[in-house]
């Protein structure tokens, strides 16, 4: 399957400061891409110069084959977007904006009617639609920024921070209908919460100070953590004795640490070497010894112990 989006050697400068420098990537449909980074990364400056908001200094945007420079309104009418802070008018009802987004979409009549009706109930906004924007909370008024983006059925979605003020029960319904879409479009969607980026992503790609750092699954970034393939394991005190030791002199074993002890239960969090599977071993060993195993569990990697390592050079993983 083609490529829906085309980015090459991105790049923005403002005065002396280089905002995007050099960012490559290409997104495919039924790819979610996490755009991941630390404030000032440049996350939102790319996702502006993919939909035309912002001229790029250089480098080349294609959405759908068409270029957002020589062809802006043939790109354009294939991208839903939600920027940082969604504006939107405050005098207006949703009822009312999302009707004017659907005219500046082409949408007349009967078809327009219903393309309004759909989007609203897609993004569970029956409850206000008819109330003055000005007065909506910030999550609410952030799922009208959503049902603009995502009202005329664009093949491409590029969602700054689409969650951002929404209570739990609200994320939930926008990750689980960003998911549903995710099979018929492309979607880049910028977020701080990397618990979202594993709901919700196919891919995560990370930047700083303009430059992407890396890019791959999400699982491929969790193995990457000290903690991938960790396992955890807690048994009765009663029934085990030396079990740090005996953990410690299994093959594969880092390290291993004791956790607090609760209601005559010990714990131990046992690291591996490079991330390799000890799960069997341990398991093996608890057997042999007959100890009392009350958990045991593996941790597949922590997103923010890479973050933190890719993004602050002086956080090295260990």
């Amino acid at each position: 399957m083609g490529n829906m989006v085309e980015i090459r050697r991105l790049r923005k400068v403002f005065g002396s400061i280089v905002a995007v420098d050099s960012v490559s990537f290409t997104l495919s449909q039924g790819e979610v891409l996490g755009f991941l980074g630390p404030n000032g990364a440049g996350k939102s400056t790319t996702m502006k110069m993919i939909t035309g908001f912002l001229t790029p200094t250089g480098g080349t945007v294609k959405v759908n084959g068409y270029d957002i420079q020589d062809q802006p309104i043939e790109a354009k009418r294939g991208i839903g977007y939600l920027p940082e802070g969604a504006p939107l008018y405050p005098d207006m009802t949703p009822q009312s904006f999302l009707g004017f987004v659907a005219e500046m979409r082409g949408f007349r009549g009967e078809a327009l009617r219903q393309r309004v009706a759909d989007t609203v109930k897609k993004v569970n906004l029956g409850s206000v639609v008819h109330q003055r924007i000005e007065t909506l909370s910030k999550g609410f008024k952030r799922r009208v920024g959503l049902a603009q983006a995502i009202l005329h059925d664009p093949p491409v979605l590029v969602l700054d921070e689409p969650t951002d003020g929404l209570d739990p029960n609200q994320k939930h319904e926008v990750r689980t209908l960003i998911k549903a879409m995710a099979q018929e479009k492309a979607i880049i969607l910028s977020t701080h919460i990397l618990e979202e980026v594993q709901a919700v992503c196919t891919r995560a790609m990370i930047i700083a100070k303009g430059k992407v750092i890396t890019d791959g699954t999400p699982a491929e970034l969790e193995a990457r953590s000290p903690s991938h393939n960790a396992v955890t394991v807690r048994v009765k005190t009663g029934t085990a004795t030396g079990v740090l030791e005996i953990l410690q002199g299994l093959p594969g074993v880092k390290r291993v640490e004791a956790l607090e002890e609760e209601e005559g239960i010990q714990g131990f969090r046992v690291i591996p070497v490079k991330g390799q599977s000890i799960l069997a071993v341990i398991s093996r060993c608890s057997r042999d010894r007959n100890w009392e195993v009350v958990e045991l569990s593996v941790d597949r990697g922590q997103l923010d112990e890479v973050f933190r390592s890719l993004t602050m050079p002086d956080q090295a993983l260990t």
